[in-house]
């Protein structure tokens, strides 16, 4: 029978608690960014001859973060995906720091390399 300290036992609620919260706050960002896109753009006539992408203001941070302060629908449902992109991060960022806390030093270097391939990956834009 192993007994379990109740540092890995919090940890590990946490973290459950990180995933749900973060499932929960970017299922809410989307849900709301689609309510007002469909206020403001609802009545519109869909032009299927001509292929018209996303805007280009929902393709930088800055854009985003001008777009969710203008209630722009798009740039709030794009907030709320880059949050559920986020979240997994955010519990590998967590699982490390406890691996820090229980001491338990291999599994810490292997998060970190996770973590570093994981942030290569988004600055390189290659994926696998």
């Amino acid at each position: 029978m192993t007994n379990t300290s109740f540092k890995e036992k919090d940890m590990q609620s946490i973290i459950g608690w990180i995933l749900r919260a973060g499932v929960f706050i970017s299922m809410t960002v989307v849900f709301l960014g689609g309510v007002l896109y469909i206020y403001r753009h609802g009545h519109a006539t869909a032009d299927y001859h001509t292929f018209k992408g996303v805007p280009d203001f929902v393709h930088n941070a800055s854009g985003i973060i001008n777009g969710i302060f203008t209630l722009r629908g798009r740039a709030i449902i794009q907030a709320g995906i880059i949050l559920l992109i986020a979240t997994p991060v955010i519990r590998v960022i967590f699982s490390a720091i406890g691996f820090v806390l229980e001491k338990d030093y291999l599994y810490v270097g292997i998060t970190l390399v996770v973590l570093l391939i994981i942030f290569s990956s988004m600055l390189s834009g290659h994926a696998g």
